[in-house]
């Protein structure tokens, strides 16, 4: 199933996060996202001025509060937006990171 079309899923912890090729397989099919310490995946997103870029914002929050999965949302240099995403509660990646990876991608490009 295309990850856009999932919905997150509460995560209380005690699961293991992602690791090895099943890591590897969903940041495959979140293009432009990068992994940052096995831990973290991130994307940078430039637009051409601050009203644009926080738009940008509030739809992210949109996404974030509907899968009640939330971002690490950083506004720089007024039209940079930068994503971090992991799970706090297994301290690592979790099909959730990519879930909305893939939905932020997908207003990103629309």
């Amino acid at each position: 199933m295309n990850l856009t079309q999932k919905k997150c899923v509460a995560c209380e912890g005690g699961m293991p996060p992602l690791k090895g090729e099943l890591l590897k397989k969903y940041l495959g099919q979140v293009e432009g996202w990068q992994l940052v310490d096995s831990a973290k995946i991130k994307k940078e997103f430039t637009f051409k001025d601050f009203k644009e870029a926080l738009a940008f914002v509030n739809k992210v929050g949109d996404i974030a509060e509907s899968e009640q999965h939330h971002p690490d949302i950083h506004l720089v240099s007024y039209k940079k937006v930068i994503i971090e995403l992991f799970t706090h509660a297994i301290e690592g990646l979790s099909e959730n990171d990519f879930i909305v990876a893939a939905k932020i991608n997908s207003i990103w490009s629309s």
